[in-house]
């Protein structure tokens, strides 16, 4: 049987691409002939099995569809001839992107017009938290939908880190608090930078917030950001922009803690990341995040500053409490373990292919 995955993008780095390569070799390992469609594809991703979607000849038996914009993509997705699985990733609501960007609010809205559109498309769906599948149902959809956490490969953060890094920051008694993901409306990074001041000024002026994650110069978001940071007169905070993987890995082993007070995730991968390093979370319990997160870190029900800046410094000094959320987050993998949801993954398209 002939499974192809089709997505609108795929390059490197990012959660989405990252499990579509995952689900290829899984894919491959249970004995399918299995391929990669896209309409983007970014540089340095392995040949020979990605495609533009313009060389898809309609052969599939069954397609896999990654679901998380807009784009005319969706359109074609209609009329292709195999049966499909849709993952949904979610769509960040426009209303985030409204002041910033109207390409980028373009986008969600027509992602979310056509997550209704495919609603009968799909004879299963996999969604990468309970708080995705209620979102699907919301919007109209009446097939089987699995709640599947993202197939992330762990070895991957086994790589060797940026030495370069390290020894720039390394036991320099500075805490540093980190955070990974685009600069995007939705992570709320000005809440991150908003309580950060806090604790540099009134609790530990020996302190360093990090933002890694990559953004466009010209994004007026990050300029915003940027901005307020100037206007806080505030030192020591780092936003990386667009950094190699060897530097990402770098900063988590730096980190004291991981901060996270986004409003939209449909997952919320790096949570699972900050587990995998042994750093104490402290996170907005919004959308998904709590759902990922589960006992591993301190969540927090409201994201006043103060209070922000307070758990933080709790979860720094208490080396119990510390210790605690750090075994919590270790006992947590387990339900995120790549070779558990590969199988898991295996499963449900065995069953969607029955359905048909």
């Amino acid at each position: 049987m002939r499974i192809v995955q089709i997505l609108p993008t795929i390059t490197m780095g990012d959660a989405v691409s990252n499990e579509t390569l995952a689900f290829y070799h899984a894919l491959k390992e249970a004995g399918y002939d299995t391929a990669i469609y896209a309409q983007n594809i970014g540089d340095k991703l392995p040949k020979g099995f990605i495609y533009r979607i313009d060389e898809y000849k309609d052969d599939a038996d069954f397609i896999i569809y990654h679901l998380s914009i807009g784009g005319e993509i969706n359109n074609r997705l209609m009329g292709y001839k195999a049966k499909c699985l849709i993952v949904y990733h979610n769509v960040t609501p426009e209303e985030f992107f409204a002041p910033y960007s109207m390409q980028s609010q373009m986008l969600c809205r027509e992602g979310i017009e056509a997550v209704k559109m495919l609603s009968q498309t799909p004879v299963m769906c996999i969604a990468d938290s309970e708080f995705n599948k209620q979102d699907l149902i919301r919007l109209g959809y009446t097939c089987d939908i699995k709640v599947l956490p993202i197939l992330m490969q762990f070895d991957d953060y086994d790589k060797k880190p940026s030495q370069n890094v390290l020894k720039r920051f390394k036991d320099d008694g500075y805490v540093n608090i980190l955070f990974t993901g685009r600069i995007a409306p939705n992570k709320k990074q000005e809440d991150i930078i908003r309580s950060f001041y806090y604790y540099k000024t009134y609790i530990n002026p020996k302190s360093r917030l990090i933002l890694a994650g990559s953004y466009q110069e010209q994004d007026i978001y990050a300029r915003k950001l940027r901005k307020y940071i100037k206007q806080l007169e505030l030192d020591d905070v780092i936003m990386t922009g667009h950094i190699p993987f060897d530097e990402i890995l770098a900063y988590y082993h730096l980190a004291d803690v991981f901060l996270v007070l986004s409003e939209h995730e449909g997952f919320c991968v790096p949570l699972v990341e900050a587990m995998y390093f042994g750093k104490p979370i402290v996170a907005y319990d919004s959308t998904a995040v709590g759902e990922t997160l589960g006992d591993a870190g301190i969540l927090l029900k409201d994201k006043d500053s103060k209070l922000v800046a307070e758990a933080i410094d709790r979860i720094v000094k208490d080396t119990d409490l510390r210790d605690y959320f750090i075994q919590a987050g270790k006992d947590r993998l387990a339900t995120f373990a790549p070779e558990k949801v590969k199988k898991q993954f295996i499963q449900i398209v065995e069953e969607a292919i029955k359905a048909l």
